[in-house]
């Protein structure tokens, strides 16, 4: 068999969990319940975050908040402070891919 196979976990609790972390790709899967979020941070490398269900609510470089249903694809460049949270009712599950690879 030449393909790798990944699982994403099925679940409401708050998960961050990496599912392809190589050289070339972060892939990460997250779930935030209502009123979770990310730790403010500052991307290390270029992020492309899909809301797959619920609504991503995300400051960047200390704006507003703007929100983002389910189905959006946002760009994020590298070198971003980013504040991302779920600030709706329904539970936010969100697929994370950094690309290339950070090095840190």
């Amino acid at each position: 068999m030449t393909e790798q196979t990944f699982k994403l976990s099925d679940n409401t609790q708050k998960v961050i969990e990496a599912v392809i972390k190589d050289e070339n790709i972060h892939y990460m899967h997250m779930v935030l319940p209502e009123g979770e979020g990310l730790p403010i941070h500052t991307t290390n490398a270029n992020v492309y975050m899909t809301v797959v269900s619920g609504e991503l609510s995300i400051s960047l470089a200390g704006s507003e908040f703007n929100n983002y249903p389910e189905r959006t694809v946002l760009k994020i460049p590298q070198g971003i402070e980013m504040n991302a949270r779920n600030n709706g009712e329904k539970t936010l599950e969100l697929i994370v891919i950094k690309s290339p690879a950070p090095k840190n």
